[in-house]
C-alpha cells in the first residue's frame, strides 16, 4: 500500500491506495490539517503530521486510521517522521530549540510518559528529511550546512557525519531501497523547485537520472521489493493554477531501472509526500 496527504476533498487528509491505484481509503478526517505520513515496517501503524491541536506535532494511528495518539507535545513545528526499521523509534525534524534540527524518540517511553525526544544534529543550518536505513545503522538527510541542500548520513547517536553528494545543485528528500545499497532522491540543477528524481549508491557514488521532465519530480518512496519507486509530480498540473491550492500534483510509479513510468492518481488538487509500506491491500 502507499500512504500519501492529498486536498482533494477541500482539506490536507490522509489516504491509503493499492499500487495499482485501486482500493483508495480516506484514514483521517479532520478540519485540521494532516499530511506527512510513514508507515511503519510492520504497516501496522502510520505516524503522520497534524496541527490539530493547534500547533504541527507527530502522531501515530492503527493504518486503518483508527486510535490516532500524539507523540510529540511542543509550542514548535514538529514534522517529517521516519521510523527505524525495527518500529521503536521515529527521526523526526523540529524548530523547538531555533532552526530546523533532527531529533528521535522512543515510541514506547513517549507513550510511558517517561522519555523525551533526543537531539542528533547540532548545527546553525536547517537539517531535514530524515531517513533511516534498512540496516538501521544510518540515518540519511538533506542539509545546508555547507552552504547547499546536499544528503549526508549519520549513525543514529549523531556521530559519524558524511557528506555524500557534493555538487552546485539541490539534493535533497533521500529515500533508501530496501536493500540498503542505494538511495534515491531529488536533484535539481537550478536549485529551484524544479527536479528530477534521481538514484545513488548508498555511499554517494555514481548518481543517475531516472526521471526527465522540465517541473518537479519529488518525494520518492520505495516499493518494499525495490522494483519500483512511487514519488509525485506537477507534470500533469496547469500552470495557470501555479501557487494556488488548485496546482495538481499526483503520484507517478516508475520502474527502479527508470523504465515504465506510469500515473497513479488523477484527481483534482494536490497529492503528497507517497510512502509505500508493507501494508494489506484494500479490499
Amino acid at each position: 500500500m502507499i500512504a500519501f496527504y492529498s486536498n482533494r476533498h477541500g482539506n490536507s487528509e490522509i489516504y491509503l491506495v493499492n499500487a495499482d491505484g485501486a482500493g483508495l481509503r480516506r484514514l483521517t478526517d479532520n478540519s485540521a490539517t494532516d499530511q506527512g505520513p510513514a508507515i511503519s515496517p510492520d504497516g501496522a501503524q502510520i505516524a503522520f503530521v497534524s496541527d490539530r491541536d493547534g500547533n504541527r506535532e507527530i502522531y501515530l494511528m492503527s493504518a486503518d486510521g483508527s486510535n490516532p495518539r500524539r507523540l510529540t507535545n511542543n509550542a514548535a513545528y514538529d514534522s517529517h517522521p521516519a521510523w527505524s526499521p525495527d518500529g521503536t523509534q521515529i527521526a523526526f525534524v523540529s524548530e523547538r530549540d531555533g532552526n530546523r534540527e533532527i531529533y528521535v524518540l522512543e515510541i514506547a517511553a513517549i507513550e510511558q510518559g517517561s522519555g523525551e525526544p533526543r537531539r542528533l544534529t547540532h548545527d546553525p543550518a536547517d537539517d531535514m528529511r530524515p531517513a533511516w536505513s534498512p540496516d538501521g545503522k544510518q540515518i540519511a538527510f538533506n542539509s545546508e550546512r555547507d552552504g547547499n541542500w546536499e544528503i549526508y548520513v549519520m549513525d543514529p547517536t549523531g556521530g559519524g557525519l558524511r557528506r555524500l553528494t557534493e555538487s552546485a545543485a539541490w539534493e535533497i528528500f533521500p529515500s533508501w531501497s530496501p536493500e540498503g545499497t542505494m538511495i534515491a532522491y531529488r536533484y535539481s540543477a537550478a536549485r529551484s523547485w524544479d527536479g528530477n528524481v534521481w538514484v545513488m549508491n548508498a555511499d554517494g557514488s555514481e548518481p543517475r537520472q531516472l526521471t526527465h521532465d522540465p517541473g518537479n519530480d519529488e518525494n520518492p518512496s520505495w516499493s518494499p521489493d525495490g522494483a519500483q519507486i512511487v514519488f509525485q509530480s506537477d507534470r500533469y498540473a496547469d500552470p495557470g493554477t501555479a501557487g494556488t491550492e488548485n496546482y495538481n500534483f499526483e503520484l507517478l510509479i516508475i520502474d527502479a531501472d527508470g523504465g515504465n513510468i506510469r500515473r497513479l492518481t488523477d484527481q483534482p488538487g494536490g497529492d503528497y509526500w507517497p510512502a509505500w509500506g508493507p501494508v494489506m491491500d484494500a479490499e
